[in-house]
């Protein structure tokens, strides 16, 4: 199903490159702004840490809209049966991407010297916007570039009375990615109505349309890597689109409750909130399914590693980590602090950037025609990363709980004196965690570059049989999500005890006490859970092809 069938199928190759070199640039930005936690008079004046963190998130949205627009330039022709054509406007594209890229790197700098750009109304330079600090020049330039994805796309999938709910949700996506992005292209003066439409792109744009973009390629990998039934797939994708539609409408009321909106919103935007979820463990119940029922080794072993990875952080990142911080009495201790990223980077990396490192694992080797690889190499930059990720995400959890303390209980705002030895150990940490994920990412990355046909008789290494590598069953796989939300629901409560009069009196012991079970648990149980999946895995595929190593030729009938 993956097969390479027209011509400019072969133009994905540039993006994928392209979004590796943007993430290994991301990560540089992301290393160097956790030195300066420890040190924050490192490149003090050069590269500031509010200019070194917005242009860290700005790539971190870039570099997974490379990719996943890649996978849909690969994709999109084979869903339709034709050609996408337009290669000139396709390599427009990859244009209109870098010059956002490389605009973006010299116009975040002028924050630094207090330059938005003003003229006309509207701020060219940079906005200073949170997760929209980016100006005006960038934001057309990314509109450009979305409209050129939906009509590249829309034009192929002409025929509606053919879609499958796969080509639903491609096309909702690519439309939604040109329409919520409008909300953010617009000044207004009065603060409240501002963060309204801010909020407009950041959940909508990335909670609900990249989540709907996200279902439809899942499933579209799903079939490539396994075959199997076309419409248990199609189900899973309806109702993964729809239930992130309605859950995610009223759920943005999350994001209204500071900034001077109805009172109403606290109550409908937590309930809301607690119920989008629901298509995120829905999805990794598919990947578990999937699998499991047709019996069939994986066509590619490394993507289906990171399709895997991405399934298990959007329950953790993005469910889990998002709720306990959806709701308005735990949302007004965590909002701003550490806590917050500790959801952000298993929730934007973990599920989108995976996706993207899959898809990318997936379309390479069809595009250069080979067949059989090592994925040793893929493998362990897997592992590194997984590693590097969850330990950043206990550094961010525990640092902020200090840090909600410190800040929010005790009212300490003298960062100098307070903060910040508090947090040392934490920030340190990070940099350390961050470090484990970066090697994991030039692991993955050389490998992306370098991939070449395994010689013939040459075997890749298949793990040691033990009893990890027994079949995974529906109980056992429901036990080990159910583990993963009651400790969700521990650090939900470490956040709501905060509310208490003995907290409030100056005694942290009790949410200290919570965070500190509640996000060690929390890693541990979700790196074994993983190691545990995809032993089983192994297994399975192994009794499956009577083989070893990877093999990614065409798995079934499309």
């Amino acid at each position: 199903m993956l097969t390479l069938k027209y011509p400019s199928q072969r133009l994905a190759h540039p993006f994928f490159i392209s979004m590796l070199i943007f993430f290994l640039l991301q990560i540089t930005y992301g290393l160097t702004m956790a030195w300066q936690q420890v040190d924050p008079f490192f490149l003090q004046g050069i590269l500031n840490f509010n200019v070194n963190r917005s242009t860290h998130v700005n790539l971190a949205v870039v570099w997974v809209l490379t990719g996943l627009i890649g996978a849909l330039l690969y994709m999109g022709p084979i869903l339709a049966g034709r050609d996408v054509g337009r290669a000139w406007l396709t390599r427009l594209l990859l244009i209109v991407i870098w010059a956002n890229v490389l605009w973006t790197a010299v116009a975040m700098t002028f924050a630094q010297v207090g330059n938005a750009g003003w003229a006309f109304g509207q701020p060219w330079f940079q906005e200073g916007l949170e997760f929209l600090e980016a100006g005006r020049i960038t934001d057309i330039f990314l509109w450009i570039g979305f409209m050129i994805v939906a009509y590249l796309i829309l034009r192929i999938f002409r025929n509606v009375r053919t879609w499958t709910e796969i080509h639903w949700a491609l096309a909702v996506g690519v439309l939604g990615l040109v329409v919520f992005w409008a909300f953010g292209m617009f000044f207004i003066p009065a603060l409240d109505l501002q963060e309204y439409f801010r909020w407009f792109v950041i959940h909508y744009w990335v909670e609900a349309i990249w989540e709907i973009l996200y279902v439809g390629l899942v499933g579209f990998l799903l079939l490539a890597l396994f075959g199997g039934d076309r419409k248990v797939i199609g189900i899973a994708v309806f109702w993964g689109m729809l239930l992130a539609v309605m859950s995610g409408l009223i759920g943005n009321g999350h994001h209204y409750f500071w900034i001077g909106t109805p009172s109403f919103w606290q109550f409908w935007g937590s309930l809301f909130s607690a119920l989008e979820p629901l298509p995120i463990i829905l999805g990794i119940w598919h990947v578990f399914l999937h699998p499991s029922r047709t019996g069939r080794r994986p066509a590619n072993r490394a993507a289906f590693y990171f399709l895997f990875g991405s399934s298990l952080f959007e329950v953790v990142g993005a469910g889990i980590l998002g709720f306990t911080q959806g709701f308005a009495v735990t949302n007004v201790w965590e909002h701003g602090t550490w806590i917050t990223p500790a959801h952000g980077h298993l929730a934007l990396f973990g599920t989108f950037g995976m996706l993207a490192v899959a898809a990318a694992y997936a379309v390479i080797p069809q595009i250069k025609g080979i067949t059989r690889t090592d994925d040793r190499l893929s493998r362990t930059g897997f592992w590194l990363i997984l590693a590097g990720i969850l330990g950043m995400v206990l550094s961010f959890g525990l640092g902020g709980t200090v840090e909600v303390y410190i800040y929010r209980v005790l009212a300490v705002e003298w960062f100098g004196a307070v903060v910040r030895p508090a947090m040392a150990i934490w920030k340190v940490l990070l940099f350390t965690f961050g470090s484990v994920f970066a090697l994991g990412v030039l692991a993955v990355s050389y490998d992306l570059f370098t991939l070449r046909q395994l010689p013939a008789g040459v075997e890749s290494a298949s793990p040691s049989t033990s009893w990890w590598r027994k079949p995974l069953t529906a109980l056992e796989m429901g036990i080990w999500l159910a583990v993963l939300w009651i400790i969700g629901l521990v650090l939900t409560a470490a956040l709501l005890v905060n509310n208490l009069p003995s907290v409030r009196a100056g005694d942290p012991t009790i949410p200290y006490v919570l965070a500190g079970i509640g996000y060690p648990a929390l890693v541990l149980t979700t790196a074994v859970f993983a190691v545990r999946f995809l032993r089983a895995c192994d297994v399975q595929a192994m009794a499956a092809s009577g083989a070893q190593g990877r093999t990614m030729m065409d798995p079934g009938p499309s």
